[in-house]
C-alpha cells in the first residue's frame, strides 16, 4: 500500500535543450531589435594647447547669448532667432567694409553663451543658425569662385573655400545670464 521514497518515481525535466531555446531567442531579438541611436552635434574640436589664446579685437567677435527665458542677445542687443543668420553672415562677410564688423572672415570669431537654465532645443536652434551662416557663405563663394555648389566640389576646392571662410565657434562656460 505505502511505497518507500525509494521506489517512487522522480520527477525530472530534460534542460539541455531549453539552454539552446534561450540562447536562440537571445540571439534572434539581438538580430532584430533596432536601437534607436541619438546622433548630436557633430563638432572637431581644436587639440589642447598650452599656450594662451591670442588676443582678438573686439571688432573680430559676434556675442551670441542665450538666456533663462532662451532669449537672444547678439552683441550687447535683442535679436530674433530668425534674424540671427543673416546678421551673422553679414558680420563674418563684412561686405562692406564697415569698421564695427569683422575685418576678414578668417579673423571672425562668433562667440555662444548660455544660461545654465537655456533649454536644449533654443541652444540647437541658435547653434544650427550660426552653422547655417558659414554654409551659406561657402555656398556663396564655390558658386562665385567655380560656379558649381559647394556640395559638389572637390575636397580640396572644399578646403580652400574652408580655409578663406573658417568656421569658428568658440563655446563660453555656462552662467547665470539675466
Amino acid at each position: 500500500m505505502f511505497t518507500s521514497a525509494k521506489q517512487r518515481a522522480q520527477a525530472s525535466v530534460n534542460a539541455s535543450s531549453m539552454a539552446d531555446v534561450a540562447f536562440l531567442l537571445l540571439a534572434f531579438f539581438l538580430v532584430t531589435t533596432t536601437i534607436d541611436v541619438e546622433t548630436g552635434i557633430r563638432v572637431k574640436l581644436s587639440p589642447m594647447q598650452d599656450e594662451p589664446p591670442a588676443d582678438i579685437s573686439s571688432r573680430n567677435i559676434f556675442s551670441v547669448k542665450i538666456n533663462f527665458n532662451d532669449e537672444l542677445m547678439v552683441r550687447g542687443v535683442p535679436v530674433k532667432v530668425e534674424d540671427l543668420k543673416q546678421k551673422a553672415k553679414i558680420f563674418i562677410a563684412n561686405p562692406d567694409q564697415d569698421p564695427a564688423l569683422s575685418v576678414s572672415p578668417q579673423q571672425a570669431v562668433i562667440t555662444l553663451q548660455n544660461d545654465r537654465s537655456t533649454s536644449y532645443q533654443a541652444y540647437l536652434t541658435v547653434y544650427s543658425e550660426l552653422k547655417a551662416a558659414y554654409n551659406e557663405l561657402w555656398e556663396e563663394a564655390a558658386m562665385k569662385a567655380y560656379a558649381v555648389p559647394f556640395s559638389k566640389l572637390s575636397r580640396s576646392r572644399r578646403k580652400l573655400i574652408q580655409h578663406e571662410i573658417p568656421l569658428v565657434i568658440s563655446e563660453g562656460e555656462l552662467v547665470d545670464l539675466k
